[in-house]
């Protein structure tokens, strides 16, 4: 009888010690695409839609949806990876880039962005390498808590196919996301980092009331872009995170 108590103390010791150490997940698991290959994943990519449950950031996306073109590169560790951003900010073409750490689960990676004090987690939930990508991001933004997630989808080229199209919204109303809500980027021309859209320079010399009202304007734009630019997993500019890789890197 003593024997079987002692057995049962140590069940019981043993289970707890399991709750202690084993991590509990704050978020639902989600399932990463299979057989996912990281050096296939790498090179040439762009942003061609997107959709955010931050209302904030897909106001202004919609005031500037820009398809961004996107660079991905091994890091110096096996354990990282850069991607490059290259697209038009206030009519000139801007290039940024973040470092991702690559995690225990293939085909998810991790940031943070210490200027908002937040963690970011993207997901490659379905992928084809040659084709297209399509990724979920989940960001938390500290002390406030706030969660925002961001659908992303990637293309080899410039547009993707009506399939692809169809499966993307499918996964976006799959998640309570309304697929009308889906903003498709616009291809703005090649993006030479320095350069401006279309060649087009301003040179006003006038101080008018005309004028001035105009100035104006253009810095609640230029505002208004610069938070888009900064912002990895949110902008200073918004109550809520906007993590969409607008300009990744933006927000360090």
């Amino acid at each position: 009888m003593g024997r079987v108590v002692c057995v049962a103390s140590l069940l019981v010791l043993s289970s707890v010690w399991m709750v202690q150490t084993v991590p509990v997940l704050l978020e639902p698991f989600i399932p990463t695409k299979e057989n996912f290959d990281l050096d296939q994943f790498m090179g040439r990519w762009n942003e061609v839609a997107v959709v955010s449950t931050c209302p904030h950031y897909m106001q202004r996306k919609r005031r500037n949806p820009i398809i961004v073109a996107l660079e991905l590169q091994h890091g110096a560790s096996d354990g990282n990876f850069t991607m490059t951003a290259t697209g038009f900010r206030n009519g000139s073409c801007h290039q940024t880039s973040t470092d991702y750490r690559l995690t225990n689960t293939t085909g998810r990676f991790f940031h943070h962005v210490a200027r908002f004090r937040a963690d970011v987690d993207s997901f490659v939930v379905h992928y084809k390498h040659d084709e297209y990508a399509v990724i979920r991001l989940l960001s938390i933004e500290q002390p406030s808590g706030n969660k925002t997630t961001t659908f992303k989808l990637y293309s080899r080229r410039m547009s993707v196919g009506a399939a692809v199209l169809g499966d993307f919204k499918a996964l976006v109303r799959q998640h309570g996301v309304s697929d009308v809500a889906i903003i498709m980027n616009r291809n703005k021309g090649v993006c030479v980092p320095g350069e401006r859209a279309h060649g087009r320079h301003s040179s006003t010399s006038t101080s008018s009331p005309s004028h001035s009202n105009e100035l104006r304007g253009h810095l609640h734009a230029e505002t208004t872009d610069r938070c888009l630019y900064e912002s990895v997993t949110g902008c200073a500019c918004t109550p809520c995170l906007a993590s969409v890789f607008f300009f990744p890197g933006g927000g360090k």
